[in-house]
């Protein structure tokens, strides 16, 4: 079912920027292309530069060529997406410079309007200001905060303070991409619209739950501000720790925002502190040097332009995360990333307990293996179940073999495209939906936990261990869940 339609803007500051060109307004196009845009939405590019309506026009259909070059074929979209493109030359830090928004007639016949700040998060406050003293802040106008939030819980307050002082809570919008994508919907879906799992999804059962986000690709360039973040906060802050709230939280009373968010909040505040000591036995950082990937050699952490050989910043980090709840107590949650690995992936696995006895022979007993649940979130998006099967044939007798149980969300629903995670969020922003945006307690709760990890390793001279790029990581990491007596999916 379609969700309904209602005209509004979406402004885009930083409208020129990289984020706007790659995802955000290929995504718009696409929700143009599949009549998801009302008549009258427009959209309205930002930035300092000066130019006009058509150069960025122009510009986007560049952007357009070269992002969704398939998509950019279908003509009768073009046309009329260009009709809904404008610009307005705004210095964010220029209060003056916002009335200019009077001119382009923002938020005209009660229209909802968008502000996205695809922006540095040191212009948050400014902007949210200046739209403010310029009456831009109605009721039925919503900012979009990009991460970072902040670098730590002092300075995402200190965002956070600015923001909520000229918008209310309801009218803030703070986007994880990762979030929007489909198979991050069809785990609340497989959750909680079917009798199957939620019986067993829980200590009983489950033995350990595995989140990893693997990367191939290195700083690329942006080794300054990478090494200002490093993956804890760039990642695990925020996508990992999410898609560990996603897994673990209780079934909310209805699928709405609030109550979404309420029970992901429980998950947030029963996670056990990593501090001091216990840093060093629940959590392991590394940076990545040369190696091979495809084939091809890659250079290390420390020969990328700007580099500063006296970085302690970890490019890699595998932790163990306990929930101190009923539900949860005693499953270990094994979360890892890190950028110039093996294989470019994003999954979460859940490994179930063994069979409480076998009655089959030792044959077979050699190879039970036990039930996984296995959602991958990318490059493809499916699902999988391992179960046990007798092997077919009259003389195997109970030869049994794993057999997975494959969901591809490509080959189930062949002519359905399966959007950008940028789309769906984009499109529940215009909806005034915010039950895949982070509420202000989750994001300061995630960064208390995150502060003692950081802490920790703050107070020690030891580096970042070293690991070859192609490779899983350090070789401690491997060791991470071994000690536990458990392994890595992949391994």
């Amino acid at each position: 079912m379609k969700v309904s339609l209602k005209a509004c803007d979406v402004v885009i500051f930083g409208g020129g920027g990289d984020l706007a060109m790659r995802k955000l307004l290929p995504a718009l196009y696409h929700l143009d292309m599949d009549g998801l845009l009302a008549k009258n939405t427009r959209i309205i590019g930002a930035s300092r530069r000066d130019m006009s309506a058509a150069d960025y026009q122009a510009k986007v259909r560049a952007a357009l060529d070269e992002f969704v070059p398939k998509s950019i074929g279908d003509e009768k979209t073009w046309p009329r997406f260009k009709e809904r493109l404008s610009y307005v030359s705004v210095d964010a830090q220029q209060e003056s410079d916002f009335a200019r928004f009077n001119d382009h007639n923002v938020g005209e016949d009660d229209k909802d309007v968008v502000f996205y700040l695809a922006t540095s998060p040191d212009l948050f406050g400014s902007i949210c200001s200046s739209l403010a003293n310029n009456g831009l802040n109605q009721e039925r106008m919503r900012v979009v905060l990009e991460k970072p939030l902040g670098r730590d819980l002092t300075s995402s307050r200190a965002i956070n303070d600015e923001v909520t002082q000229n918008f209310g809570e309801k009218q803030i919008f703070r986007i994880d991409h990762y979030l929007g994508k489909e198979t991050v919907q069809n785990l609340l879906a497989i959750r909680f619209g079917n009798t199957l799992f939620e019986p067993l999804w829980d200590s009983a059962h489950i033995d350990n739950v595995q989140i990893t986000v693997s990367e191939t690709v290195g700083v690329e360039g942006r080794w300054g501000y990478y090494d200002k973040a490093g993956a804890l906060r760039d990642m695990v802050q925020n996508h990992l720790v999410q898609l560990l709230c996603l897994v673990a939280m209780e079934p909310p009373g209805r699928n709405d925002a609030d109550s979404v968010r309420d029970e992901k909040i429980k998950v947030l505040k029963a996670l056990r502190p990593i501090e001091g000591a216990n840093a060093y036995t629940k959590t392991v950082r590394g940076q990545y040097a040369k190696g091979m990937i495809n084939g091809k050699e890659v250079q290390g952490y420390f020969d990328e332009e700007g580099s500063n050989p006296e970085s302690r910043t970890e490019t890699f980090v595998a932790l163990r995360a306990d929930i101190d709840n009923w539900r949860w107590a005693g499953v270990p949650f094994y979360l890892r990333t890190g950028k110039r690995l093996g294989q470019r992936y994003s999954e979460i696995v859940i490994q179930y307990k063994s069979i409480p006895h076998s009655i089959f022979n030792d044959e077979s007993n050699r190879q039970l293996q036990r039930n996984q649940l296995v959602i991958r979130l990318q490059p493809e998006e499916k699902i999988s179940l391992t179960v046990m099967n007798k092997v077919p044939g009259a003389g195997e007798g109970m030869n049994l073999q794993p057999v997975d149980l494959n969901l591809s969300l490509s080959e189930a629903f062949q002519n359905k495209r399966s959007p950008e995670a940028y789309e769906r969020l984009l499109l529940d922003v215009m909806r005034d939906d915010a039950t895949l945006f982070m509420r202000y307690d989750e994001v300061e709760a995630a960064w208390k936990w995150v502060d003692g990890i950081m802490g920790a390793w703050n107070q020690t001279s030891e580096r970042p261990k070293e690991y070859a790029s192609g490779s899983w990581g350090p070789a401690a990491s491997m060791a991470l869940p071994i000690k536990d007596g458990r392994n890595w999916h992949d391994y």
